[in-house]
């Protein structure tokens, strides 16, 4: 089953204006699919490369006469990480060959792991990250709970069963911890790092403690930063970080640290079914995250996520900010009766009464708490984001 995925208009767009389109996205993510669906819209001859194909490999041996003699094409070459060589002869393909050949890079990991080609190509490409499901691609044929409880990768959420998608998410975490990982550049034990990444899903929705983390693993502080940084730049985890508003004010200044895709923090936590969520601890901050990941993912690009929060208990779990003017504040409460405390209200006070949407997996309908705050459900939360012109909707 095709979805079709809301960046696929952006993409069009990019690849029609810029040389080259990079779609970066962890494994499975959907990029290759998402490719070649593009593929069939785009009005060139096109080539498929990819760089786990051994074959693939053995046709770039020459590489920039290869790319050359396929002028005016769309070629699209997948896994380009395992091919760092590939950006500066890319670069000068580009510039010597100014005809309509276009270049689609798909690849696992960040712009700043793949510094290469953040160097050589500046001005020439355009980067698009390539997020899980989010719930307005799939709404017709999934619930929002469903993908809460697998997450968005595609074969996770769309296993036959439960169980199904429980290994396959295992199968995940093990091959980005013993394979992808060690590709990307960092060579350390996978039992470190399935230690780190369990203590990260305890700490989920949390403010980040590298000390603890550092004891816990009896490495040093700035080892620690360093797995954290492959591990978000791998786009496995995210650190959002503290917006400040008020010099005057005690502010909280270390991130709050996330597993992106809910359905791989389950896995981690040993999550496979509703019952098995229904009765996690970490409910509360598990639907935390979700939402955020869901927000984040379909945020416009002037669109920045922060979360507030002061020493004197004044906080938001979500501050979204539109250029440099915070503009909505969301709090996310797992509660059929969601309540707000005086540290919502002075936190929305502190940016200039922001409203502040709270959002629970229960709300029939909208409701006011007081002027500024306004309860709704996840279904309606994307209306008002819309509404507010935060997020792309088509």
């Amino acid at each position: 089953m095709d979805f079709k995925r809301f960046i696929s208009n952006r993409v069009l767009e990019r690849i029609e204006n810029l040389p080259a389109v990079a779609l970066l996205g962890p494994r499975q993510v959907g990029k290759t699919t998402l490719a070649k669906q593009l593929q069939k819209e785009i009005d060139k001859d096109s080539i498929y490369l990819d760089l786990e194909s051994q074959e693939d490999v053995n046709k770039l041996t020459n590489l920039e006469s290869y790319l050359l003699q396929r002028e005016d094409k769309l070629i699209i070459i997948d896994e380009v990480q395992r091919m760092p060589e590939l950006f500066p002869v890319l670069r000068s393909v580009i510039d010597r060959n100014r005809s309509n050949t276009r270049f689609m890079l798909l690849g696992s990991a960040s712009p700043e792991l793949l510094a290469k080609s953040s160097e050589t190509l500046a001005g020439r490409i355009s980067y698009i990250e390539v997020h899980p499901f989010v719930y307005t691609e799939i709404a017709a044929d999934y619930t929002f709970h469903k993908l809460w409880l697998r997450g968005g990768f595609p074969t996770m959420l769309m296993a036959k069963n439960e169980e199904i998608s429980f290994e396959n998410r295992i199968d995940f975490i093990q091959t980005y911890l013993e394979r992808e990982l060690p590709l990307l550049g960092l060579s350390v034990s996978p039992g470190m790092l399935r230690n780190l990444l369990r203590m990260i899903a305890h700490a989920h929705g949390q403010i980040l403690n590298y000390s603890d983390l550092s004891k816990s693993l009896g490495i040093d502080v700035n080892t620690v930063k360093r797995y954290l940084d492959y591990f978000e730049n791998s786009f496995l985890i995210r650190r959002l970080q503290p917006y400040y508003v008020n010099i005057a004010k005690r502010l909280v200044k270390s991130p709050k640290i996330y597993i992106r895709d809910s359905g791989l923090l389950h896995a981690v936590v040993a999550i496979e079914n509703e019952e098995d969520l229904e009765g996690y601890i970490g409910k509360g901050n598990s639907w935390e995250g979700f939402v955020i990941q869901q927000i984040i993912a379909l945020s416009k690009p002037n669109v920045h996520p922060y979360f507030y929060r002061t020493q004197d208990g004044s906080e938001l779990d979500l501050v979204l900010v539109k250029g440099t003017r915070p503009v909505l504040g969301i709090e996310i409460k797992y509660a059929d009766a969601p309540k707000i405390t005086k540290g919502t209200t002075v936190a929305s006070q502190d940016m200039g009464n922001i409203p502040v949407l709270v959002v629970t997996p229960f709300a029939r309908e909208d409701y006011e708490l007081s002027q500024w705050v306004t309860v709704t459900n996840f279904e309606r939360l994307f209306s008002h984001l819309g509404q507010l012109k935060l997020i792309n909707t088509n």
